[in-house]
């Protein structure tokens, strides 16, 4: 968990310069699903929020992590963290 809560730090700091798996990686260890059904974009979903569409360009625009953020932030709002 140190290296996730230093990945999350690091990426608040910096939005920029992110990959697709960075984000993969952050949802798979905060109980987000994601799916990429052979698109180009993934979509990161979790009950009762609504799903966020992410392309995965190299790298992910920044806004697109901001968002990624705020899905985060939203998740540990909702369960009391």
């Amino acid at each position: 968990m140190i290296k996730v809560s230093k990945t999350l730090e690091r990426m608040r700091n910096n939005p920029r310069d992110w990959s697709i798996n960075d984000l993969k990686t952050l949802a798979k260890s905060k109980g987000i699903d994601w799916r990429q059904p052979g698109t180009s974009h993934v979509t990161f979903s979790y009950p009762g929020l609504m799903p966020l569409t992410v392309p995965s360009h190299k790298p992910v625009k920044s806004i697109y992590v901001l968002r990624f953020l705020d899905l985060l932030d939203r998740i540990e709002e909702e369960n009391g963290n």
